[in-house]
């Protein structure tokens, strides 16, 4: 694979922005209420449809610490035809998909914003939109640096 410059420090003072702007809306998150394994879920789902190993190896590493189970993860990327997630997962999951998606789909869907609403109050709502696009940067700054996994036991 060729080797590619690294985005993240190339402007120190945008990443730490970036870096601030994610500490900012895990705590928002956290205010709200907001379960810490629906973000996760919310940031592997997302790094899927963008193909970002770096951060799908980061965040499935980071929710089986926080207790996600290894069964979950690997049926994410299938979670419609399952029973595993709770309402709220679905409404975060059906939110990261279409904004994940914009390029293509160019809107979220009203039937998508209202299970969204339904399962979340308002600062939930907002905080996992938040994250979705969040995450979405951090996929758009490691997928074409092609950063190298770090290195963990298998």
């Amino acid at each position: 694979m060729t080797k590619r410059i690294s985005l993240s420090p190339g402007i120190p003072k945008a990443f730490k922005a970036l870096l601030t702007l994610s500490e900012e809306v895990t705590q928002a998150a956290a205010a709200a209420g907001v379960d810490p394994l629906i973000l996760e879920l919310v940031k592997i789902r997302a790094s899927q449809i963008n193909g970002c190993a770096y951060c799908l190896d980061m965040h499935t590493t980071d929710a089986v610490k926080l207790g996600e189970g290894t069964r979950r993860i690997f049926l994410l990327d299938a979670w419609r035809e399952t029973d595993l997630y709770t309402e709220q997962e679905r409404a975060a999951l059906e939110l990261t998909e279409a904004m994940t998606r914009l390029p293509s789909t160019q809107d979220v869907p009203d039937e998508v914003y209202s299970l969204a609403t339904k399962a979340f109050t308002e600062a939930q709502y907002q905080a996992v939109a938040w994250m979705i696009v969040v995450i979405n940067n951090f996929n758009r700054l490691a997928v074409p640096a092609r950063p190298s996994l770090p290195r963990r036991a298998a």
